[in-house]
């Protein structure tokens, strides 16, 4: 097959004790998980299906990669977060079949332009512009889940220049795993190489230019990288 212009990259995230890498379909996102930081956002929570956005798959950055600090933007935030990668998929999924998709686990960031985000919030208007940017998916290198899987007491926590940010165990989850996945099925085909990043807790906060994460799901992944100047205009 020839293409009309060179077709980019696949996304791709390294894999723990391996040499292969894990291929990027699509990266799904649970807002408001965490009761906690529903609360400090004035949000309200809906316990009986979780809200889903996404972000695209090359806005992915592998561990201790620089962030550029993003264009638009004079207040961006940190949201720490479990990521699941799924092996396989389907439509209309059980949630007691749900847990056999997942192939591995992470811990990513999802970055967020908070002023733009209340912006469009405040007009009714989507999201995108304040998820779905350029660089706004740090994650870690993907555990097998062959290898070890999180469970409810797993501690979920960010470092920032050394000083804790977020911390939780992730069984303050609002929707589990199972639950996530299963809800998102009837909505979209999930396939092998999705991502779905599961919600924060609470502690989001401010990242500066110059600042070092330290991301952690405690004794499976962890996730380092610094906030970099914006990446220079070669057209300027």
């Amino acid at each position: 097959m020839s293409y009309a212009i060179a077709p980019q990259p696949i996304p791709s995230l390294p894999i723990i004790g391996s040499d292969q890498r894990f291929p990027i379909r699509r990266v799904f996102c649970v807002g408001r998980n965490y009761a906690d930081h529903a609360k400090e956002m004035g949000a309200a929570v809906d316990k009986d299906r979780p809200m889903f956005f996404c972000k695209p798959a090359d806005a992915v950055v592998a561990d201790g990669a620089d962030v550029p600090y993003p264009q638009a933007t004079v207040d961006l935030h940190h949201e720490v977060e479990l990521v699941i990668a799924l092996g396989a998929g389907g439509r209309d999924i059980a949630v007691a079949d749900a847990q056999a998709l997942v192939w591995g686990c992470a811990v990513g960031l999802d970055l967020t332009r908070r002023d733009l985000q209340n912006a469009v919030k405040a007009k009714g208007h989507p999201w995108d512009i304040a998820k779905g940017f350029d660089h706004s998916a740090p994650v870690s290198a993907l555990c097998r889940a062959s290898d070890a899987m999180p469970h409810a007491d797993t501690v979920l926590r960010l470092t920032v220049n050394g000083e804790l940010r977020q911390q939780t165990s992730l069984g303050n989850m609002l929707h589990s795993v199972p639950e996530i996945i299963a809800a998102l099925s009837t909505l979209f085909e999930l396939k092998a190489g999705d991502l779905i990043f599961t919600g924060t807790p609470a502690g989001v906060a401010a990242l500066q230019r110059g600042d070092r994460f330290h991301a952690e799901l405690v004794g499976i992944a962890s996730l380092d990288g610094k906030i970099a100047d914006p990446i220079a205009d070669p057209s300027a």
